[in-house]
């Protein structure tokens, strides 16, 4: 049994990954500002973790949640291209800034493995498809820009003060405990909430935009399994499944799911939003042992009905 600490473990990925470590018996200890993240996605645990309210830019306070904790997830941001492009010193400031924080404070504490939750938006808009890791990448956002840093640092810390670290590229991720109701929210959960409402969800571009969207529980997968991967460290993974779906494909999928019929709306491509995204995740299938078992149909199937439970 280990001590794991999760920065922004109140969030939609981090508070996965809580669950996921409490129902395997390790000890959780989450960090979280709630500036996104919530407390109802831990409340089923809340009485089976440590949950401790503070900022990752804080050196005091992640000297106090690290000490003597085996493993980090470093999953704290704030998300969003949008809102790097509406505010870029806000987003540089907890997504830059705060990830060297969190990296020198594992080091001080000695921590075995840190994994950093990465971005497929380092690639931007590279035009050969699919993404492999090797490219030389060209983010067109701030976040982008912000969430490459911090996978170079990890880098970094790896080779130069001996922290190994694993960084997962996560691309469009969907599932349980994703708020709908943001204005940054992710497309998916967004859509679903305005659909099972009778509202036409708003398209921004023609809706031939591809993403490959990536089911949770893979993505807990692969976080679980980058922990221990031997030849992990110091390296990079795409976390995807492998598959494009265009966004007038999902609104067609929701339908089915949904027993709607409703025809999204479209406004002008946002600053920032690519047009295609693929994943090659062969090297996480080597390296991590990455299955990607739940595929995007199942993946929405189970999605769609978590939040018909009234959990959104």
């Amino acid at each position: 049994m280990a001590t794991v600490v999760i920065t922004g473990g109140a969030g939609f990925i981090g508070s996965n990954i809580a669950h996921a470590l409490v129902d395997r018996g390790d000890t959780v200890r989450v960090l979280d500002n709630f500036s996104s993240g919530r407390a109802i996605n831990l409340a089923d645990i809340a009485d089976q973790i440590e949950v401790v309210t503070g900022d990752i830019r804080d050196p005091k306070t992640l000297d106090s949640v690290l000490h003597g904790a085996d493993y980090v997830f470093h999953e704290a941001a704030l998300p969003s291209v949008v809102r790097s492009v509406q505010d870029p010193e806000a987003a540089h400031d907890v997504n830059v800034n705060g990830t060297l924080q969190v990296l020198q404070a594992a080091r001080r504490a000695r921590i075995q493995r840190l994994v950093y939750a990465a971005s497929s938006s380092a690639y931007g808009e590279t035009p050969a498809l699919p993404k492999v890791e090797t490219m030389a990448p060209d983010p067109i956002s701030p976040y982008g820009v912000q969430k490459l840093l911090g996978e170079q640092y990890c880098s970094v810390w790896t080779r130069v003060y001996d922290l190994p670290c694993v960084a997962l590229r996560y691309f469009n991720v969907f599932g349980a405990r994703q708020a709908p109701d943001s204005d940054y929210a992710a497309v998916i959960p967004k859509f679903i909430a305005l659909m099972r409402q009778g509202i036409a969800p708003t398209i921004y571009g023609d809706g031939g935009q591809t993403r490959d969207f990536c089911y949770i529980g893979n993505v807990v997968e692969a976080n679980l399994k980058a922990l221990t991967a031997a030849n992990a460290p110091g390296h990079v993974y795409n976390i995807a499944c492998g598959q494009r779906y265009s966004l007038l494909d999902l609104v067609a999928a929701i339908n089915v799911a949904l027993g709607t019929d409703l025809q999204a709306q479209f406004e002008p491509t946002r600053t920032g939003d690519i047009r295609d995204s693929l994943a090659d995740i062969t090297a996480a299938r080597r390296d991590l042992g990455y299955t990607a078992s739940i595929d995007f149909a199942e993946g929405l199937r189970r999605t769609v009905n978590w939040y018909l439970a009234d959990h959104g």
